[in-house]
């Protein structure tokens, strides 16, 4: 096996990466911590495909594998995308207005717990709802989301329903499974591109910011924590691009167990490397107007969402504990 990206690979990411600098570069980030929903830049992500990469071609899709769409979700990822990017990519699969970027999507999973938070749910026209027997849908107007006070993103519009609807079934129990697994696997990206950025912005403002007449940057305390936020995004990106790889190709691994190791060492990576940035940035890391802010609370948001950190490790270590017996 390459593990190597390929030229098309490569150029999908440049070509994905030019397109968030230019919309939602990281130096402008705590400028647009107040900004609405902007339709018009979603509308333009999605002709661009990165909603339907992974749908079959006979769907409306570009019928790209999950190599790819890690590559895309690296990107969205670490330039903090807003809008429901990850639910309107499991969507797509299911809802064809949905592929064809007419309508957009957000979902949950739906395993009898309440509320059920959503995020963007006042911004989207539909819903999907990954359930142990299936996948639902449902419309706005059928049911309308509470709205909830998000301190985690304020660029999300978050609500939450008390109990969601039956909805028409768009799926059986294995597209449900299937969903779920490109749903690890599309989190797992995310989580690699904030981590990414996080060692990014860290590694900038050192080189800027001077104590004693040198850059911090110099400093060897520093010098440690950025080595150790460099090793856990390569891990991270290891195991994400694996899990990828392993679920193009079921034969040449243990699915399950790849694609959970990948969200347990990107949520890591995410959450540590963000909280390492905030530390190097000092006191004002934690602030509106700095970077690891938003870096550290998208990093928490996204490590619970398909699967807790504490249950893929009890299910990866069910499944060791399997095999030896």
């Amino acid at each position: 096996m390459d593990f190597h990206l390929d030229h098309e690979q490569l150029a999908l990411q440049h070509s994905i990466a030019g397109f968030c600098r230019d919309r939602w570069s990281l130096e402008r980030l705590a400028d647009r911590r107040c900004d609405r929903f902007d339709r018009n830049s979603w509308n333009a992500l999605v002709e661009l495909g990165v909603t339907s990469a992974m749908v079959p071609e006979r769907r409306g899709g570009l019928g790209l594998g999950a190599v790819e769409g890690a590559v895309i979700f690296e990107q969205l990822g670490y330039h903090l995308v807003p809008g429901p990017v990850l639910w309107s990519a499991l969507g797509a699969f299911v809802i064809p207005e949905v592929a064809a970027g007419k309508r957009l999507a957000a979902g949950t999973e739906d395993a009898g717990q309440s509320p059920l938070f959503v995020e963007y749910a006042s911004e989207v026209d539909s819903f999907v709802v990954l359930r142990p027997d299936g996948v639902a849908r449902f419309d706005r107007g059928q049911v309308e989301p509470t709205p909830a006070s998000d301190a985690l993103d304020p660029q999300s519009s978050v609500g939450y329903f008390d109990a969601l609807p039956a909805g028409t079934r768009v799926g059986d129990a294995a597209e449900a499974a299937k969903l779920r697994r490109i749903g690890v696997v599309l989190t797992a990206a995310l989580q690699l591109g904030v981590s990414h950025a996080a060692l990014d912005v860290a590694v900038g403002y050192s080189l800027e910011r001077e104590q004693f007449g040198a850059p911090i940057g110099s400093f060897q305390a520093l010098k440690h924590i950025m080595a150790d936020m460099y090793v856990r995004m390569g891990l991270a990106r290891s195991a994400t691009y694996a899990a990828a790889a392993v679920l193009d190709d079921p034969e040449v691994g243990d699915v399950d167990r790849s694609i959970r190791s990948a969200k347990l060492l990107s949520g890591e990576a995410a959450v540590e490397n963000a909280r390492a940035s905030i530390q190097i940035f000092g006191g004002m890391g934690f602030t509106w107007e700095m970077a690891p802010n938003f870096l550290l609370k998208r990093a928490l948001v996204l490590d619970r969402v398909f699967g807790t950190p504490t249950s893929h490790a009890l299910a990866i270590s069910a499944a060791l504990e399997e095999e030896v017996a």
